[in-house]
């Protein structure tokens, strides 16, 4: 049993609602455990400059936590100074979300995710892709033509994994676990079950290739109930739209 009572292979309990804010395109807030994201995605009629004229959109992320998400004040971020931290995370969100995103059903639109930590107890990072992901498609509805290219082509979840001082392979790290593992892990799953990202790192000591394979085993299985609770959350009518060809 972990600190929290939970069996290894047990993620946190879950929250997560659709159309939480009034004028972003798309919105989401989730709560995994006592971490807390909120997600929104905008849509602009426009696109970067090396997308002018093709025909194809954009879709790009920022992330943020917010000052009073953890024990000690985090000072604001300014959006010309982030630090090196926020700037990997929103690459990895951007990146996580563009893997299942048909840009050129955009059109020439660019899609603006936002997540914004409202607390953090570990996973913020895979929480803000797992909560984005429910944004977007709400925001693909606006912009969805009946018969045309739905741009939302499979789901895509993310959660933690590591491995303890003890060689235990744990689901879903709160931040007590995950500042004393031995190794850490992020996995970013589609619905298909086919892999964006891994992100894994041994903090203390090496680990073997079995720990490894038992590691995505654990996260495939918590990514498969992710992406059951986004189902739930989008409502038939929005998952009925995921990966629509006319």
């Amino acid at each position: 049993m972990r600190q929290d009572k939970r069996q290894f292979n047990q993620i946190r309990e879950v929250y997560l609602q659709r159309r939480v804010q009034k004028f972003p395109a798309g919105s989401a807030i989730i709560e995994l455990g006592n971490t807390k994201v909120l997600c929104a995605a905008t849509i602009e009629d426009k696109v970067p400059f090396f997308l002018k004229g093709t025909g194809s959109g954009w879709l790009t992320a920022e992330y943020s936590m917010l000052p009073g998400s953890s024990p000690e004040r985090i000072p604001r971020e300014r959006s010309n100074k982030i630090s090196g931290r926020s700037a990997e995370i929103q690459r990895l969100i951007g990146r996580s979300l563009r893997a299942v995103t048909d840009l050129t059903a955009l059109g020439e639109r660019t899609i603006t995710i936002d997540c914004d930590v409202i607390q953090a107890d570990g996973g913020t990072r895979t929480a803000s892709i797992t909560g984005a992901f429910v944004a977007l498609v709400e925001a693909c509805e606006t912009i969805y033509t009946v018969g045309g290219v739905f741009p939302v082509k499979d789901f895509v979840a993310a959660i933690s994994a590591g491995i303890s001082q003890d060689g235990d392979c744990l689901l879903d790290l709160c931040y007590a676990e995950d500042s004393t593992a031995a190794a850490d892990c992020n996995v970013v799953m589609t619905g298909a079950g086919e892999l964006v990202e891994v992100q894994i790192s041994a903090e203390k000591k090496s680990f073997t290739r079995a720990q490894l394979n038992d590691i995505l085993d654990l996260a495939a299985c918590g990514i498969d109930e992710l992406i059951s609770l986004q189902k739930d959350a989008l409502g038939r009518e929005l998952v009925w739209r995921v990966g629509r060809i006319g």
